[in-house]
Order: structure tokens, then C-alpha cells, then sequence
């Protein structure tokens, strides 16, 4: 199942929100790590929803470029 930035950047927050809610320190640590791993998941998601739109678009246009080469 594909991940969105979205579920990530929440998952994220939610971590952030139990850091700064924590008492111990152990939790919090925990939280942060958490949290930092849950921002670096959604960076790579975001990067890749934009890798994945600029590959359709160079595809997009290279079947145009063949269309009319092929009516011309």
C-alpha cells in the first residue's frame, strides 16, 4: 500500500505532540526519533509524488512529439 505525504506529515505532528507532552525523558527522546523518522518518510513521498508527475509529463509530451511526427 502506497503512502501519501500526507499520512506521513500527520504521523509526524502526532509524534511532535507526544514529545511536547512528555514528562520522562526517555519518552520524549523516543518521540523525537519518532517523529524525525516520520518527516524523513514524508520527504521521500513528496519527492517521489513529484518525480512520478514530471516523468508523466516528459511521457505525456514525447507521445505528442510522436503523434504529429507520425501525421506529418
Amino acid at each position: 500500500m502506497s503512502q501519501t505525504y500526507e499520512f506521513y506529515a500527520a504521523r509526524a505532528r502526532e509524534s511532535a505532540a507526544e514529545a511536547d507532552a512528555a514528562t520522562l525523558d526517555n519518552v520524549r527522546d523516543r518521540a523525537r526519533r519518532s517523529e524525525a523518522t516520520w518527516r524523513a518518510l514524508a520527504d521521500q513521498a513528496r519527492d517521489v509524488a513529484t518525480q512520478r508527475v514530471k516523468i508523466e509529463r516528459q511521457k505525456a509530451a514525447q507521445r505528442e512529439a510522436e503523434a504529429e511526427a507520425a501525421q506529418a
